[in-house]
Order: structure tokens, then C-alpha cells, then sequence
């Protein structure tokens, strides 16, 4: 896709369209790949100053409408991510598969920033539509990822550091984004490796309570004592009919779709019985490094409080610490 004629290049899209012309830029980096997608696959100019996102309204309602389970979930993660990091400056954003946002966090001496650039609900920030950014090349490569100022594609985005991490469904597909944007100066890349640990932790929060919503009338194991993403949904016959994606991961599982019904010692060697033991002493021992604060445990467990309490009532755990110390 050539320049016009007439343009002049800014430093920025001639950097971009050095790397984009040697092969090997683009085995060595994501960010000189994902340059190249856009210019080749995308044909965008990395010098065109005038491709700006705006809100899509009626898009916007029907992806929400789609997406409503989705949002049910997700909204309490967002505000309490907010509440953590979402100030001076950094906005929060949920997007669909598509990079179309969902949801906004955004302080309201930031929102004018924000919509400047076209950040704000309604817009589309997939790859293809404003080139390398955090949401649309976290989407186009299904993983986390930080997209730091001048690796930005284009020149309008490169004040921007977006750090991101993928959703996926309890049917393992890719469903979303969640995006922590930041124009701070001070925003240095080690202080965004932070904020992407903490932003891929909410993304899994995330897909495990859509799971426990989606399989609510099933019982749900906890099958991983280290990870509490990995979780399996299983009918009163000990037969697994769900898996979030780690559990697929984990168990050698179909990738994506339905989850072939399997009896649940085909998969783990133990029943139900077997699984609840070690679900309980992976909420005993949280619960012990926490000494007795259910809240805590609960974050260090990536479920919510009130989750943990109901887990606590089905599997015979006292919230007094002087009854832990007797299991």
C-alpha cells in the first residue's frame, strides 16, 4: 500500500515502514509482526493522520445485548480494578471479540482525554480498523500483552501505553478484551509490567465467574490446587460437562466447543469426593495465609467473598481460625 505522493512521512510511519520492509524485524518482535499484519493484511497507513475510532451506537447495543451475561459478570471486576489503578489518567475498558468496546472506567478528568483519542464506548479498536494497539493485537493474537507508546501503528496512538489481557468463554472461544490505557508520562514500561499482571489476573476472574454463572445447576470442582482457573462442571452422575479453558488445557480437553461428556475419573483418578478433599484444603490453606480473612482469601483465590463463603458452608469449613487449625 504505497504513500500518496504528496504526504510527507513522519519519523514514526518511517520507522514503521522500515521494519515492515525487512523480513527479519518481524520474526525477531510481535510488535514488528503485527506492523507488517497492518500494512499488508490491514493495507493501513501508518502515516495517515486523520483515522480517528468513533462510537458505533447501535452496534454498541447490540453487541451489549449479546454480551449481557458477559457484562453481569464483569462489571464488578472492572470497578474494583478501577479502584485499584484507575486514576490519574488510566481508564478501563472491556471490549467484545471483535475490539468493539463494552464497558468503560474512566475518571471524569480523564474522559476528555480519552475521547479524544477515541477511547469511549461504541468504538472500534480492532487491529484492522486503527492498526497495532493493545486491544486489537491482544485480539488478533489471543494472549496478554503491552503495547508501549511509539509501538503504537499509528503516530495519533503512540502517547498511549495499553496493556492487555484476553477473555475467553466457558466454551473456550475468545469473547473479549480487557484494556488498561495510559497516556502518564511517568508510565514506565516496568511499572506496565505490573499493571499486566493484575489486569490478566481480573481477565481469568473473569472467566471463571462467567463459568460458575453459565454452569450454575452443576457442581463446581475446583481441579487444580495451584491454579484456581482450573475448574471442571460436573452433573450429579460425576460427569464433566464443562471445562474453562485452563481445565481443557490442563486435562488435554477439546480447545474450543463442547466438552465431550466424560466420567470425572476418566479424567482426574478421583470422584467428586476426592476433589472436594483437595478443594478444601486449597481454601484451608488460603484461608490460613490470610490468617482467617475470608476477604483476602477470596482475592488470593480469584473467586468472590461471597463465593468463598458458600464454598466454605458445602465443604465444612469454619471461618474461626482456631477450628482451621484442627483440619
Amino acid at each position: 500500500m504505497p504513500l500518496r505522493e504528496d504526504e510527507m512521512t513522519t519519523p514514526h510511519a518511517e520507522r514503521v515502514l522500515q521494519s515492515i520492509e525487512s523480513p527479519r524485524a518481524s520474526a525477531r518482535s510481535t510488535v514488528a509482526a503485527s506492523w507488517r499484519r497492518c500494512f499488508v493484511k490491514h493495507r493501513l497507513d501508518p502515516n495517515d493522520g486523520t483515522l480517528r475510532a468513533e462510537a458505533d451506537s447501535r452496534r454498541l447495543k447490540e453487541r451489549r445485548d449479546a454480551l449481557g451475561r458477559l457484562l453481569h459478570v464483569a462489571e464488578p471486576r472492572l470497578d474494583d480494578l478501577y479502584r485499584m489503578i484507575g486514576h490519574c489518567g488510566r481508564g478501563i475498558f472491556l471490549t467484545d471479540e471483535a475490539g468493539l468496546i463494552l464497558s468503560e472506567k474512566i475518571g471524569a478528568a480523564d474522559r476528555g482525554a480519552f475521547g479524544d483519542w477515541g477511547l469511549m464506548t461504541g468504538a472500534d479498536w480492532s487491529e484492522a480498523a486503527l492498526g497495532t494497539n493493545g486491544i486489537g493485537t491482544c485480539l488478533e493474537e489471543g494472549r496478554p500483552l503491552i503495547i508501549h507508546r511509539d509501538q503504537h501503528y499509528l503516530p495519533s496512538n503512540t502517547a498511549m501505553s495499553c496493556i492487555d489481557a484476553p477473555v475467553f468463554g466457558p466454551d473456550g472461544h475468545l469473547i473479549a478484551a480487557l484494556d488498561v490505557s495510559s497516556a502518564r508520562m511517568d508510565q514506565t514500561e516496568g511499572f506496565n509490567q505490573l499493571i499486566g499482571a493484575m489486569v490478566s489476573k481480573v481477565a481469568a476472574q473473569i472467566e471463571t465467574d462467567l463459568f460458575r454463572e453459565v454452569h450454575a445447576g452443576h457442581r463446581i470442582l475446583l481441579a487444580g490446587e495451584d491454579d484456581a482457573a482450573v475448574l471442571l462442571a460436573v452433573d450429579r452422575d460425576d460427569i464433566v460437562v464443562g471445562a474453562t479453558r485452563a481445565a481443557r488445557r490442563r486435562f488435554e480437553l477439546e480447545r474450543e466447543g463442547r466438552v465431550r461428556p466424560r466420567a470425572l475419573r476418566e479424567l482426574t483418578g478421583e470422584d467428586a469426593r476426592g476433589l472436594e478433599g483437595a478443594e478444601r484444603a486449597a481454601v484451608i490453606r488460603a484461608l490460613t495465609r490470610t490468617e482467617g480473612n475470608v476477604s483476602a482469601a477470596a482475592r488470593d483465590l480469584g473467586i468472590g467473598r461471597a463465593t468463598l463463603y458458600r464454598r466454605m458452608k458445602r465443604l465444612g469449613i469454619s471461618e474461626n481460625m482456631r477450628d482451621l487449625s484442627q483440619d
